[in-house]
Parts: structure tokens; sequence; C-alpha cells
């Protein structure tokens, strides 16, 4: 058993053998210049900032024989998949579908939809496309964590408080054991963030516990 003394709101004990990285939606649409996140308005540099760190999380992991699974949340090519209640909100510069700079937004097998390469799943690791903000919707992901006997889930990616905070509390309701690093995970509102981290630790972990990457790292390799 590792023990992550610096996890938030306590210590966490977990088993690096039964334990997997979900990196969620780490994609070129989200991050860069040109994508969904540029033409819903946002600042992608925010987001950018933490390939670094997110990038040493996933050595991490694969160092200590810890699975590490991918997401994605893009959608078919018709669209079939997508409601009108996600697509037609709001007045994005350009909606889910529409051609962009990087092909059509959020649409599997175009180039906006991929990770960016820094963060490029290696073979044999599982990339699951999602067409919902959780990462259990409508994807096989319960039956692959059932498949590796995972009981603790180490969380990072974009954005905290909508896809990450989503499938944290889907994993909770599940039964897993989840742990969020703070500093591998982004939002395009920096108090959205902070809120997110305070909601996810509440009343004793109500969702999962927090701690920094090169904490979790060291708990992971003992």
């Amino acid at each position: 058993m590792a023990e992550l003394a610096g996890a938030l709101p306590f210590p966490l004990r977990f088993d690096p053998a039964s334990t997997a990285l979900i990196v969620i939606d780490m994609q070129r649409d989200f991050v860069e210049p040109g994508g969904f996140g540029a033409a819903l308005g946002n600042d992608v540099t925010l987001l950018q900032a933490i390939i670094p760190t997110v990038a040493a999380l996933i050595a991490g992991a694969r160092a200590a024989g810890v699975p590490v699974i991918h997401t994605r949340e893009c959608h078919l090519p018709d669209l079939s998949d997508c409601p009108p209640a996600k697509r037609l909100r709001g007045a994005p510069a350009l909606r889910i579908g529409d051609p962009g700079p990087m092909g059509r937004i959020l649409i599997a097998g175009e180039p906006g939809a991929e990770i960016v390469p820094e963060l490029a799943a290696l073979p044999g690791e599982v990339v699951i496309d999602k067409p919902g903000k959780g990462a259990f919707y409508a994807t096989p992901l319960s039956e692959i964590l059932a498949g590796l006997g995972t009981k603790t889930l180490i969380f990072a990616g974009v954005t905290t408080e909508v896809c990450v905070q989503t499938t944290m509390r889907e994993a909770n309701d599940r039964g897993f054991d989840c742990l969020l690093a703070e500093d591998a995970t982004e939002s395009y509102f920096p108090a959205f963030k902070a809120a997110a981290l305070e909601m996810i630790r509440a009343q004793g972990a109500i969702v999962g516990w927090t701690a920094r990457t090169a904490e979790i790292v060291e708990a992971l390799h003992g």
C-alpha cells in the first residue's frame, strides 16, 4: 500500500497495483488556438500551461506500471450522438461539427479532436471517445476498469469543473476512490477550478482527494 500524506482533505492510502490514471480531454480543440475552446472566447494558454505537468504525471504512472487511459470528447461525423441541447447553445464563433482550422470541431478522426502530441497515447494504451462530459456515459470505461481490477483512479486533464469533475463524480458513484492532480488540471476560469477543487474534497472527500503531481508520482513509486 502507498500513502499520499499530502493529499487533501486528509492522507489517502491506496494500492498502486489497483490504480489507473485517467487523462481527460487533452485535445487540440480545447488546448490550441483555432479550436473549440478558443471559439468560445477562452484563453487557451491557461490550458497549454499544464501540458508539462500532465506529461510528468503520465510518465510517472507508466514507470510505476499504472495503466494510463486517455479520453477525447468528440462526436460522430453525422452528429447523431450530439443532441441539439449540446450543440445549439450560446453564440460561439464555431459550433460542434463546423469546419475549423483543425478540421470539423470535435468530430472523431479530425485533427482537432486528437490529443496534443506531447501527451499522445502509447501503443496499447486505452483511448476512449466520449460523446458526453463524463467518461462513463456511453463508453466502455466501466468494463475496462473492471477488467483491470481498478479500485483507485487518478485524474488529470481539462476542464476541471466540467469533464474532469463530472467523470470523478461518476466514478465516485461507482465506488472508486478518486484523486485529482491539482496542478495537472485546469480551467479557462481560475475561479471555477478553485471552486471545483473545494467541492471535490469538501465534507471529508465527498467526491475525492486532491494532491500535487510530484507527491502522487512519489507515492506511486513508494
